[in-house]
Formats: structure tokens, C-alpha cells, sequence
């Protein structure tokens, strides 16, 4: 009797983020109700308890790799103008917050390392679908630039800015130096940009395992109506305000539309590491590393879901008082509707 292939990878990407939140979930129900199972050593434990830095630093690797630095300058200005305002917003609220209340604090239940890791780190694949479908290829060519936010960088550069964490110059030059490496030979030879480049998705389904088996089923429970409140912020702190950044400071004869702009208000899959890269470098941040982690997970599918809504109705807006004529026609990506690969 032949046995029918089982559609897993496809039911996978069915769920926003899903490459990243499946793996997480099934790392933290084995940690929940089999915690010794995955501590019996060898190439068992460092994969699947132990492995997440270093799977996480072989994401920063291939996305450095990604960094084109020949884009051309429109794309540049464009990809500087987004992922400014990305940054600053998504950085800002959850910095201040720390600053005047305390990384033990919580608004409305999400606490300011989960602010921070969530809100400044978009879905450069996902704003690559939107910018291919609402966009023109200088808006596609940005994501050379929006790349920059992947991995905790910007976020640690602000906290030890502000006084909120300990964060020496070497710790921030360890935490590049895989980016930069990336970058470097990705700029070199094209042909390792493109061998790379399924190495970000390869990490991403790897590293969330082990990072999920640092957690726990209690901690998926405490995120609930938090995570959402996450996610809703980070759509509107940084999509929003990103779409009129874009439209006040990209002259309208160099864009199709604003609408891209709110593309970046989402939380990329690879922000599911950051409270725990900011932990591993101030073990101040540790105690709030575990909750913050399980409502960036949930940042990740809500923005997903709902930031393609958002842009839509930007556009429809644009397209009603006639400051766009046709309709999207996507651009060939390589990126399909979800922010998936194709």
C-alpha cells in the first residue's frame, strides 16, 4: 500500500510566521512536558536545547550576505527614509518606557524588552511581497537597506544610549561582526549572496526549537491578550507614522505610492531572538527574557496578518483622493503574498 505525502511544509506556511512560530511552540510544549529529554547530551542537546546563539548568529551571517551595497540610489534613499523611520519609532516608545518605569514594568501587560525587541525589526519578506505588489523595483530595492534592522543591533545601540542596559562597545561589535562578515562576502561574490540566502529560512526553522525549549506553556498563556496589544502597536507606532515619513520625504515623481511605507510595521521572525541576545549580553535584561519572547512571537503572527490590511487601505485612500491611478501589478520577488519564499 502506497502511503500519501503529508503536506507539512505547506501547512506550515499556511500561519503567518509560521516557520518561526511552529518550531518555537513545539520547543516549549517538549521543554513544558518532556524537560529531560532534549538534556541527554551530545549533538541532541546542542541542537535542540543549547544551539540557539549560535543558529541565531548563522542568521545574521546569511542575512548580512543580503545587504547589497551597489543598490541603486533611489532605492538607497528610499530603504534610509523607511528604515529610519522604522528604527526610531520601534526603539523609542520601549526605551522611554524602560528609562522612566523600569524593565520590570508592563503597559497593559507587555513589558518594555518585549516593546523594544518587537517593535523596530520588520519582515523584510513580507515588505518585500507588499513593495512587488504596491510598489515600484526602487521600493523592492530597498529592502538592501531595511535589511539592517535584522538581529538585535539597533535595539542594544539605544538601550546603552539611554542608560537602560549595560551594553559595552565589544558586545556591540560581536554582535555584527556575523553581519558584517555576511555583508562583506555577500558584496564580493554575488554568488554567495545567492547561496546564502536559504540559509536566513534555514536558521529561522532551526534556532526557534531550542529558543522555544528555553520556555515554558505557562509563559505562551502569560502573552495572550498582550502579545496582541504587541502586535497592534507595532502596526500602528511604526507602520503609520512610516507611511507619512514616506510621503513627505519621497518627492512624488521618485514613488507609485506611499502606501509601501507601511510596510515595515511589522515584527520580523528573527526579533524572537532578540530578548535573549540582549540578556546574554546585560544579565540584568535575563528575568524578563522568557515573557518577552513569547509576545514578540505573538507580534509576529498579528502583524502579519494584518499589515497587508493596512497598506491596502492606505493605497485605497491614495487611489480615492487621486494621488495614485492603477491598480498594484506585482513586481517578480522571488516573494509570494505572505512573505514567503517562493
Amino acid at each position: 500500500m502506497k502511503m500519501g505525502k503529508v503536506p507539512i511544509f505547506d501547512t506550515i506556511n499556511k500561519i503567518p510566521g509560521g516557520m518561526m512560530v511552529v518550531p518555537l511552540l513545539l520547543g516549549m510544549l517538549f521543554n513544558t512536558f518532556f524537560p529531560g529529554a532534549l538534556n541527554i547530551g551530545s549533538f541532541t542537546t546542542a541542537f535542540y536545547k543549547t544551539g540557539a546563539l549560535t543558529l541565531i548568529a548563522l542568521l545574521f551571517f546569511c542575512s548580512g550576505a543580503q545587504i547589497n551595497l551597489k543598490t541603486a540610489g533611489v532605492a538607497v534613499y528610499k530603504g534610509m527614509v523607511i528604515n529610519t523611520s522604522k528604527v526610531f519609532f520601534g526603539v523609542i516608545i520601549g526605551v522611554l518606557f524602560a528609562k522612566m518605569a523600569g524593565p520590570e514594568a508592563a503597559f497593559l501587560g507587555v513589558t518594555p524588552l518585549a516593546m523594544i525587541s518587537a517593535m523596530s525589526n520588520s519582515n523584510g519578506g513580507l515588505y518585500t511581497a507588499l513593495a512587488s505588489k504596491y510598489g515600484d523595483e526602487a521600493d523592492v530595492g530597498a529592502i538592501a537597506i531595511i535589511s539592517s534592522n535584522d538581529g538585535p543591533f539597533f535595539e542594544m545601540m539605544f538601550m546603552g544610549i539611554a542608560g537602560v542596559a549595560a551594553i559595552p562597545i565589544i558586545s556591540l561589535v560581536a554582535v555584527i561582526v556575523p553581519i558584517i562578515a555576511g555583508m562583506i562576502l555577500g558584496n564580493l561574490d554575488e554568488k554567495f549572496r545567492d547561496f546564502l540566502k536559504p540559509g536566513m529560512f534555514i536558521a529561522i526553522f532551526t534556532f526557534s526549537f531550542p529558543l522555544g525549549a528555553g520556555l515554558s506553556l505557562q509563559t505562551l498563556i502569560q502573552a495572550g491578550i498582550p502579545g496582541i496589544i504587541l502586535g497592534l502597536m507595532t502596526l500602528i507606532v511604526t507602520g503609520v507614522p512610516t507611511y507619512f515619513i514616506y510621503r513627505l520625504l519621497i518627492p512624488k515623481k521618485m514613488r507609485r505610492t506611499s502606501a509601501v511605507g507601511a510596510g515595515v510595521g511589522t515584527t520580523a521572525g528573527n526579533a524572537i531572538a532578540t530578548p535573549a541576545a540582549i540578556a546574554a549580553v546585560d544579565p540584568s535584561w535575563l528575568p524578563f527574557a522568557e515573557r518577552a519572547t513569547v509576545q514578540v512571537a505573538a507580534a509576529i503572527v498579528v502583524t502579519a496578518v494584518l499589515v497587508p490590511f493596512l497598506v491596502d487601505f492606505f493605497y485605497r485612500y491614495e487611489l480615492k483622493r487621486g494621488l495614485v491611478t492603477d491598480e498594484p501589478a506585482a513586481i517578480d520577488s522571488g516573494i509570494d503574498d505572505r512573505g514567503q519564499q517562493l
